[in-house]
């Protein structure tokens, strides 16, 4: 007697898994979609955007609306020229919505391995991989010499929220990135006794928007430029526009942003609380102390909080089993949205630009959509 058949058959498992459905992971599968290619986007946060509506309640994009947008897909004209974190977490919800992206959140994949004939995501399957999870994959707070000698509260940038858990105390920010400055900043408005910003690399720092003119306009039209010659323009219309620094504290650039292609510090607020004297300049941490922090310098000081801005590893060493595909770093070895030594496996998302990462991540996103097609096509 023959087998009975079903009315109904499983549907087909997407030729393409994306792992992380933060900004790079949903452009990516957004372009994928504009070319018929369907994707399974897994996510570990519990909602698309999750991320992003937890950070702290200050930030803003440093990048404008026009240059943020995902692929084939803008920011909507009725947010502003710089979204706040909510909001854009907002689109990105809605650009998940536009083109119907299949998204599983909740998701924290292990390990992604080859086998002979396909790609495991733990225990899925796909011809083709993208990994997405971003650079900033796991916080790091630098192993200090003190830390459990230290009876005050040590915490990294991002489990900050606002200032109103450090009002009326001393704190101490590390580092002086864009995150460190801001945060520093929100403590010094926000009611803290006292914040100091401690530095290790002095980074040059430009205003978000010079003379009117958005730092990111400017920036893709002085990337075109030879790096020295960027460089210059930069540092003369940054000492234009916010003066010398150095009578404030804070030490002169230790690096030129385009000459490293290197992110310097966007001022939104950072500069005007060190003039009028709210922010004191430290150098950097060598170790803790039962109350405090003790400096390059030799000074110790008291603080009641530290807030480590330190940073962060892309963790991908621990999540991919695939040889030479990373540098030593831990990075991705070539360009972004290109293929890589790993047939069938991609990374988005993993780049340092001037331009802005959700520039270059929509602009990758279109690559790797053009590169996954003619590979599922062969």
């Amino acid at each position: 007697m023959p087998t009975a058949v079903p009315d109904f058959a499983p549907a087909p498992a997407p030729p393409v898994i994306i792992v992380g459905g933060g900004a790079s992971g949903l452009t990516a599968a957004g372009a994928l979609a504009r070319r018929g290619i369907e994707s399974l986007v897994l996510e570990q946060d519990t909602e698309i955007g999750g991320t992003w509506a937890r950070r702290y309640d200050r930030l803003h994009l440093h990048t404008m609306r026009e240059f943020s947008g995902l692929a084939h897909y803008p920011i909507p004209n009725r947010f502003p020229r710089y979204l706040s974190r909510a909001q854009f977490a907002e689109y990105l919800n809605a650009y998940a919505r536009h083109f119907q992206l299949k998204v599983v959140t909740g998701t924290a994949v292990q390990r992604i391995t080859r086998d002979d004939h396909a790609w495991r995501v733990d225990e899925r399957r796909a011809r083709v991989v993208v990994v997405a999870t971003g650079q900033y994959g796991e916080p790091v707070i630098p192993p200090w010499p003190g830390r459990d000698l230290y009876a005050g509260r040590v915490l990294h940038s991002v489990e900050y929220r606002n200032a109103a858990p450090f009002a009326g105390q001393r704190v101490l920010v590390v580092g002086a990135g864009n995150s460190g400055a801001e945060i520093a900043t929100d403590l010094a408005d926000g009611g803290a006794a006292f914040v100091a910003l401690s530095i290790r690399t002095s980074p040059p720092i430009v205003p978000r928007d010079t003379f009117g003119l958005p730092v990111q306009r400017t920036s893709l039209l002085l990337s075109l430029l030879p790096a020295g010659v960027a460089d210059r323009v930069a540092r003369t219309t940054a000492r234009l526009a916010l003066g010398d620094l150095a009578r404030y504290g804070m030490p002169r650039a230790a690096f030129t942003p385009y000459a490293r292609r290197q992110v310097p510090l966007i001022d939104v607020g950072f500069v005007a609380a060190l003039k009028r004297g709210a922010i004191a300049i430290r150098p950097a941490v060598t170790e803790l102390t039962r109350d405090g922090a003790r400096f390059a310098d030799r000074a110790a000081e008291a603080f009641d909080v530290i807030v480590a801005a330190t940073g962060f590893v892309s963790g991908l060493g621990r999540l991919l089993d695939v040889r030479g595909v990373l540098d030593a770093s831990g990075e991705p070895i070539g360009r972004s949205g290109e293929p890589t030594t790993a047939p069938g496996l991609y990374f988005v998302g993993f780049v340092h630009s001037l331009r802005g990462h959700l520039f270059e991540a929509n602009r990758a996103s279109r690559r790797l959509a053009r590169h996954v097609e003619r590979y599922l096509n062969s």
